[in-house]
């Protein structure tokens, strides 16, 4: 599972050819001992949960890099490696 990028402890990440398992554009987030799998379009949580803060936190950094993260989806669907996206600062 290819991490695009990390930030304040969270690592979020794209698998390959995961579009069967929620069919829409997502990403999987992991904080500590939580995951949560979060859709790119609106970064609604699909599945799991992080603590309210870190998921703020994701959320605004979903929203910055929206149009990066969908075209990275579209690379991992199709089997290839997505690209490292910069994280919140």
């Amino acid at each position: 599972m290819p991490v695009v990028s990390m930030f304040y402890g969270i690592i979020v990440s794209l698998y390959y050819l995961d579009n069967k398992q929620h069919h829409a554009p997502h990403i999987h987030a992991k904080y500590q001992e939580h995951e949560a799998v979060v859709s790119i379009p609106d970064g609604e949580p699909l599945e799991g949960r992080l603590p309210p803060a870190k998921m703020r936190l994701l959320s605004a950094w979903i929203e910055i890099h929206k149009d990066e993260l969908m075209a990275d989806w579209q690379l991992a669907v199709n089997g290839q490696q997505p690209y490292k996206i910069d994280p919140l600062r």
